[in-house]
């Protein structure tokens, strides 16, 4: 069967993984152990984008809003307005831009102080979306081992990732601990993306917006090489902490097929970087969604 051999090509490459295919427009799907929790870095966004727009929507923030951002606070990241050396004022709605399309962890923690973790998930809870949890800001992913270590030893903060899971989902490292951490099965966050595509309880606005949030983000590493060409739209967001690498997403064809994806995994190579296994990721993602659409 399809998804045994691609579930054997996954563990052989070092991958637990969780993937699900849902064509939205009959329902049908297809995936691999697709209710398993994982921890999920920075999908956290979308949950968080959702319940601001939501908040915009309801008039209870304005986007236009100028929120005052300090360099130097407790959240740091690669890119954004962590890496900025002065004081910055930035609008509500370009926080939302950041955030999402740039994956900015300053950016979403600032979106965060608007409106906190538990009232996030309590929007995805009002919307039927009961897989997906958020207990935390984004700052807590920059305090890992790997923040603690030189450059050169970051493959020790992998080990310890890997030697440090149990069975049960439980972790010593908390950014990994399901029952501590930010948390999603691939079957919830295409819960997620349907309710998104297909809005239903979701103003259409609302969703519009998000939607047009995730078709302009920039960091689509995984996924977007076998899904984006010049017939179809890829939109979806990422998401990495230690040994995890995720992507959620849709994609949509000009005949109007649409497929929400979701590949969550965790790596047992003590690595940051893997390339041949990100391809992997997406490869595996590509052949169930042919197999799903050939059916």
């Amino acid at each position: 069967m399809i998804t045994q051999r691609l579930q054997t090509e996954l563990e052989q490459a070092g991958l637990q993984a969780s993937l699900l295919v849902r064509d939205l427009n009959t329902g049908h799907e297809i995936g691999i152990d697709p209710d398993t929790e994982y921890a999920t870095a920075s999908l956290v966004k979308i949950p968080l984008a959702l319940a601001t727009l939501e908040r915009l929507h309801q008039g209870e923030l304005d986007g236009t809003t100028p929120v005052r951002v300090e360099p130097g606070g407790p959240t740091t990241g690669p890119i954004g307005l962590g890496r900025f050396r002065h004081p910055a004022t930035v609008a509500v709605d370009d926080l939302l831009y950041l955030a999402m399309c740039l994956s900015d962890n300053v950016a979403a923690d600032t979106l965060f102080d608007l409106t906190p973790p538990a009232r996030t998930t309590d929007v995805l809870r009002a919307h039927g979306i009961h897989g997906i949890t958020v207990r935390h800001r984004v700052r807590d992913l920059n305090e890992t081992p790997a923040e603690r270590l030189a450059p050169d030893e970051t493959h020790l903060a992998h080990t310890l990732a890997i030697q440090a899971a149990s069975a049960g989902r439980g972790h010593r490292i908390p950014q990994l601990d399901v029952t501590r951490a930010n948390s999603g099965s691939a079957r919830a966050h295409v819960d997620l993306l349907q309710a998104l595509w297909k809005p239903t309880t979701i103003h259409p606005d609302t969703a519009a917006r998000l939607r047009s949030l995730m078709a302009d983000n920039v960091i689509r590493h995984r996924l977007a090489p076998e899904f984006s060409t010049d017939a179809s739209t890829w939109s979806s967001k990422t998401g990495s902490v230690l040994n995890h690498r995720h992507e959620v997403g849709v994609v949509e064809h000009r005949g109007g097929e649409a497929y929400a994806i979701a590949a969550l995994t965790a790596s047992s190579v003590p690595a940051r970087h893997q390339p041949a296994v990100e391809a992997l990721i997406g490869r595996a993602a590509r052949t169930l969604r042919d197999h799903l659409r050939a059916t």
